[in-house]
């Protein structure tokens, strides 16, 4: 296709380019999409197809001229891409569009490119790994974690205290006064599920009893509309519920698992958190060899992979549409570091031929099978139908990177 390209911008990962197509070619391509209409168009006294192409393009002049533009836009890029030698990390998007009749056709072409990484330094870095030790304080919150999950709740005829799980009837005044119809809540008291204004309205209350009082509306309260507003609130208890842990001795152990003892149990769970803490101190470890490589290699990376990242964070946490902009602002830093190391991570797998393989698959399903006490491929077929085979091949490649980046670096 004989069009002019001038670039505008070549710096970085983006590309602006100005891309001019002459009116001939415009010409070529609005015949082209007149045939086509004229061989599939109905007109009135015209059999299907059989209509002058004088008429049918006089008809449907719009949208002729719109086809025959897009499928300019279309090959005009297509030339582009093949003439410039863009490796292109997304769609491109066209901007400034313009075409006059007899005149040429000229858009300019906005595109990102998939960077280009040598990486030539990967090796001679020293970083530190740092085991932190378990202390009783730890084991001692993981089972009272455990107790917490076994507690039954009990009605007392007391006034909720923090803690506590209340049912209650919640009535407030519209903006002429006039409180309306009630609803029911269970709610834990210091749980954040009402604002402190109003739990301490139920915590005055005794159950069976109702408090009507004015109550203001925090300052940060998420709904704008509502904030700092007063409004009376009416509380009716029905119900207080107390947490009654049970007692920390051998019943509740077996309760809890398959365990002889308190002691049993207190021994596996310190040992879940040494495992826990050691896979934290690898994970640090490698994080470490990832941010010396990109230290000492530094690179761009592509803005719209940072906004996908950044979009799936957003649909992952479901950040409500008022805070996402603030969201995005603040978690920025942290896709564009995640991008960068699934970058480094990649680079360094196919130049040291670490990706993972069929074979590594299918040894990682096996070893997965040998402690599930399943069939291979039961779990193969498992992992196949939940769409997770390119997590582990993502996994195992990984694995093989990082074991390569710890052999070839110093890990005190």
């Amino acid at each position: 296709m004989n069009i002019a390209i001038t670039p505008k911008k070549t710096e970085g990962l983006e590309r602006l380019l100005e891309v001019s197509v002459p009116a001939e070619e415009v010409r070529s391509a609005e015949d082209r999409a007149a045939t086509r209409y004229a061989s599939k168009v109905r007109l009135p006294g015209f059999r299907p197809g059989k209509a002058p192409a004088a008429m049918v393009r006089k008809k449907f002049a719009e949208a002729i001229r719109q086809e025959a533009i897009e499928a300019i836009v279309q090959e005009a890029f297509k030339e582009v891409v093949e003439r410039e030698q863009l490796d292109l990390a997304t769609q491109p998007h066209v901007h400034d569009l313009k075409f006059d009749e007899g005149k040429p056709l000229t858009f300019e072409l906005h595109v990102e490119l998939r960077p280009s990484l040598e990486l030539p330094r990967t090796i001679g870095f020293r970083v530190t790994r740092t085991l932190r030790p378990v202390t009783d304080e730890q084991v001692r919150e993981q089972i009272d974690n455990l107790r917490d999950e076994k507690a039954a709740w009990a009605p007392v005829e007391e006034k909720a205290a923090p803690g506590d799980m209340v049912t209650a009837v919640l009535a407030m005044a519209d903006d002429e006064g006039v409180i309306g119809e009630g609803r029911e809540y269970h709610l834990v008291m210091g749980g954040g599920q009402a604002i402190p204004s109003i739990e301490e309205v139920i915590m005055e209350t005794a159950p069976g009893q109702t408090t009507e009082r004015p109550v203001r509306w925090p300052d940060d309260f998420p709904d704008e509309a509502q904030r700092g507003k007063t409004k009376t609130v009416r509380v009716t208890v029905r119900e207080v519920k107390r947490k009654a842990l049970p007692a920390l001795d051998d019943s509740f152990a077996r309760e809890v698992g398959d365990f002889d003892s308190l002691d049993a149990l207190t021994k596996t769970v310190r040992e879940d958190l040494v495992r826990h803490a050691e896979r934290e101190a690898d994970a640090e470890v490698r994080q470490k060899l990832v941010d010396e490589v990109i230290g000492a290699n530094p690179f761009d990376v592509p803005p719209s992979w940072v906004a996908q990242l950044l979009q799936a964070y957003l649909e992952a946490y479901q950040v409500p549409e008022g805070e996402q902009e603030r969201f995005r602002h603040e978690f920025r830093p942290v896709a564009e570091r995640q991008v960068r190391r699934d970058l480094v991570i990649d680079t360094i797998a196919k130049r040291e031929g670490l990706e993972a393989s069929e074979s590594d698959i299918d040894a990682r399903v096996a070893d997965v099978a040998a402690k599930r006490g399943a069939e291979p491929g039961q779990v193969y077929a498992s992992l196949q139908k939940a769409g997770r085979i390119k997590e582990l091949e993502r996994t195992i490649t990984e694995d093989k990177v990082f074991a390569w980046l710890m052999e070839k670096n110093t890990v005190e």
